[in-house]
C-alpha cells in the first residue's frame, strides 16, 4: 500500500484555518468586552434614573401624604411685590417670603435729601417650623400670592398654600393717621403635618441705615433696646457685639437714632435671644449701616398658628411714641433716673411750649436764658464763697509756710480759720454738685430731641447734627475732618469762665498732686475736640450758656457783692466764740487723735 504523504497545501490551508478561526475567537471576545462595558454603562445610567426617579417618587409620595402638593421652593416664580399706603407710611411686600421689603416714611428725607427708608431690602423675616417629616420650613423661601379679596389700599393678606387647603396667611394692615402696622400669621389645616414637639420661631434681622451727616455721632445714639416684665426697658451695648436671652418681652426697639423699628407682641414673650452688632469702624462718608440687629422670637402653638403683632416705623419722637399708650416711648433714651425724669416733666415740655411759637435756634437760646436765671442763686452762691476763699489766702499761705513739715497740723489750724472766719471750702463744690444734674440732663436732651433734626440757625443747616463752616481735605484724628463754629466759641466761653474763677480762686499748689490750672485750661480744648461732631443745638446752648455765666458773675462782682464787706464780716466772725459742729467737729477730733497717735509713735 502507498503511503499517504503530507500535502503542504493541506498544512498550509490548516494554519491559515488555525489563524483565521484564532482571529475570530479574538475579535469575538473584543466585542464581548465591549458589550458588557456598554451593558455595564447602560445599566449604571439606568439605576441613577431609577434612583432619581424614586427620590422624586418618594418625595410626592411624601408630599402626597401629607396633603402638600403645592410644597416647593421654587426660584423660578417672578418675585412680585404688593404696597399699602397711608398719609404716613408706605410699605412695599414681597411675593418671595411675604416679608417687608421696603418702609418708607412720607415726610422724611435722610441727610443727603433723599427719601428716608427705614427698610430698603436690609431686612427680613421668617417664621421657621418643623414638620413631622422631618423637614424645617422657612417662610422666607415660599412664595405667596395675594388675597385679592381681602386686600386693599391699606390692608394686604398674602397666603402661601402648602395644598387646596393648606396655608399660611399674613396679614399686614395700616391704621389711619399712624406709624403702626397690624401683623398677624394664620393658618390653615397645618395641625396633623406640623411637630409641635419642635418649638417654631421667628427671626426679625436688619441692618440699621446711616441717616446723619457724622455716622459716629449718629451711632452713639443708634441701640436695640427692649421692654420686659413690668414697665422694665434695657438696651444691648452700642460697641462690640452684644447678646442677651430675656423673659416677658413686650416689645423690642431697633432704633436708629431719631428712627425706630419696633416689633410689639399682644403678650409677653419668653426666652427671646436678641442681638446686636456694630458696623461702624471709623468716621467715614462710605458707611451706608450702622448696627446689625436680630431677634429669635419663640413661638407656642398646637400646630396652627395665630400671632399677632405691631409693627411702628416711624420717628423717635418721645411725644409721637407715648400717642400709643403701649409703652414704647421709653425707647427714646432722655437719661437714667433723675436726669431722665427732668428731661421729661421740665425740659421737654418747656421746650415744646417755647418752639411752638419760636424759631428753633432762638427757642434754644431763651431755653438757656431760663435755666441760668433759675440757677443764677447757686452762682451768687459760688462766687461769694470764692471772694471768701480770696481774702483767706495770704492766712491759708502763712499756715502752710509754718507747718509745711506737719500736714495734720496745717490741716487742723486750716480747718481752724474756716471754722473762726464762718467760711466753708465745700460751699465753691456744692453750686457745682447742683447744677451737675441739669447740666446732664440737657447733655441728653439734644442729642435725641427728634424736633431740632434738619431745624437751621445761623450758619448751621442742622440742629440735630453738626455745623461745618470748613471742610478739611483730610481727617483729624479724634476731631474730624471739618471744621464745626460753635464748639469753637463754647470752648472760647469756657476759656474765659475759666481764667475768672481760677484767677478768683488762686488755688494753692499741693506736693505731689497734679496741676490744676493746667487741667482746668485743658477742658476748653477737650471740649472743642469733644463736641466738633456733636449736635450744633447742644453746642450753641453750652456757648449761651457760659456766656450768660460770665455775663452774671460780672454783674455780681460789680454790682451786687461788695467785697469790703464780706471781709468786714470775716473779721467781726473771728472776734466771736464758735464752736465746731457736726462734720468740722468730727473732722477735728479725728485729726487731733491722730496728732496724738502720731507724737506717741514719735516717743517709742
Amino acid at each position: 500500500m502507498e503511503e499517504k504523504k503530507l500535502d503542504p497545501y493541506q498544512l498550509i490551508g490548516f494554519v491559515l484555518i488555525a489563524l483565521i478561526m484564532t482571529w475570530m475567537l479574538m475579535r469575538q471576545q473584543e466585542q464581548n468586552l465591549n458589550n458588557q462595558a456598554k451593558v455595564k454603562s447602560e445599566s449604571e445610567s439606568l439605576n441613577k434614573s431609577e434612583k432619581k426617579l424614586s427620590s422624586q417618587n418618594s418625595k410626592q409620595t411624601n408630599n402626597e401624604s401629607l396633603g402638600l402638593e403645592n410644597l416647593n421652593y421654587s426660584s423660578e416664580k417672578v418675585e412680585e411685590f404688593y404696597q399699602i399706603e397711608n398719609n404716613l407710611v408706605k410699605i412695599v411686600i414681597s411675593s418671595k417670603g411675604g416679608q417687608i421689603t421696603k418702609a418708607n416714611l412720607k415726610k422724611f428725607d435722610n441727610f443727603l435729601n433723599e427719601p428716608l427708608n427705614l427698610v430698603d431690602n436690609n431686612q427680613s423675616t421668617d417664621l421657621i417650623f418643623k414638620l413631622k417629616d422631618g423637614r424645617m420650613i422657612n417662610t422666607s423661601r415660599l412664595n405667596f400670592e395675594i388675597n385679592k379679596n381681602k386686600s386693599k389700599k391699606d390692608q394686604l393678606v398674602v397666603r402661601a398654600f402648602f395644598s387646596q387647603d393648606r396655608w399660611i396667611e399674613f396679614k399686614y394692615s395700616l391704621l389711619p393717621d399712624s406709624y403702626l402696622l397690624n401683623y398677624s400669621i394664620t393658618s390653615s389645616n397645618l395641625q396633623n403635618i406640623v411637630d409641635v414637639s419642635e418649638q417654631n420661631r421667628l427671626e426679625w434681622n436688619l441692618k440699621s441705615f446711616r441717616n446723619s451727616k457724622s455716622v459716629e455721632y449718629e451711632n452713639r445714639y443708634t441701640e436695640l433696646t427692649y421692654g420686659y416684665e413690668n414697665d422694665k426697658v434695657n438696651e444691648l451695648s452700642i460697641t462690640g457685639i452684644d447678646e442677651e436671652k430675656v423673659d416677658e418681652i413686650k416689645w423690642i426697639s431697633y432704633k436708629q437714632h431719631f428712627f425706630n423699628s419696633i416689633l410689639i407682641p399682644d403678650k409677653k414673650i419668653n426666652n427671646v435671644f436678641l442681638k446686636s452688632e456694630n458696623l461702624v469702624k471709623s468716621e467715614n462718608k462710605k458707611e451706608k449701616y450702622t448696627k446689625f440687629y436680630s431677634s429669635i422670637i419663640p413661638l407656642n402653638s398646637s400646630g396652627d398658628f395665630n400671632f399677632k403683632f405691631k409693627w411702628y416705623f416711624g420717628p423717635s419722637q418721645y411725644s409721637t411714641l407715648s400717642n400709643y399708650n403701649i409703652g414704647i416711648e421709653k425707647s427714646v433714651n432722655y437719661g437714667w433716673g433723675i436726669f431722665g425724669w427732668i428731661n421729661k416733666y421740665i425740659f421737654i415740655p418747656l421746650f415744646n411750649f417755647i418752639s411752638s411759637f419760636m424759631p428753633f435756634g432762638i427757642s434754644i437760646i431763651i431755653m438757656t436764658i431760663i435755666v441760668r436765671l433759675a440757677m443764677s442763686p447757686v452762682t451768687y452762691r459760688s462766687y461769694v464763697s470764692q471772694v471768701k476763699m480770696k481774702i483767706l489766702r495770704p492766712e491759708i499761705d502763712e499756715i502752710n509756710k509754718k507747718f509745711s513739715k506737719d500736714a495734720v497740723k496745717r490741716q487742723q489750724e486750716t480747718m481752724s480759720l474756716y471754722s473762726r472766719a464762718g467760711a466753708n471750702p465745700m460751699s465753691g463744690c456744692l453750686p457745682a454738685l447742683v447744677q451737675l444734674p441739669v447740666f446732664y440732663a440737657l447733655f441728653s436732651f439734644f442729642p435725641v430731641a427728634f424736633a431740632l433734626r434738619q431745624k437751621s440757625f445761623l450758619w448751621a443747616d442742622d440742629l440735630s447734627s453738626y455745623d461745618s463752616v470748613l471742610e478739611l481735605p483730610f481727617n483729624i484724628p479724634f476731631y474730624g475732618d471739618h471744621i464745626s463754629l460753635f464748639p469753637i466759641l463754647a470752648s472760647i466761653a469756657i476759656f474765659i469762665y475759666t481764667m475768672m474763677t481760677m484767677g478768683q480762686q488762686q488755688p494753692p499748689q499741693q506736693p505731689g498732686m497734679p496741676n490744676m490750672k493746667f487741667i482746668m485750661y485743658l477742658m476748653p480744648l477737650m471740649m472743642l475736640f469733644f463736641f466738633n461732631n456733636y449736635s450744633s443745638g447742644l453746642s450753641l446752648y453750652y456757648f449761651v450758656s457760659n456766656l450768660l455765666t460770665i455775663l452774671l458773675m460780672v454783674v455780681i462782682k460789680n454790682f451786687v457783692v461788695n467785697e469790703s464787706k464780706i471781709l468786714l464780716q470775716i473779721e467781726e466772725n473771728k472776734k466771736k466764740p464758735r464752736k465746731a459742729s457736726g462734720f468740722s467737729a468730727r473732722l477735728q477730733k479725728a485729726m487731733e487723735q491722730a496728732e496724738k497717735q502720731k507724737r506717741l509713735n514719735s516717743k517709742r
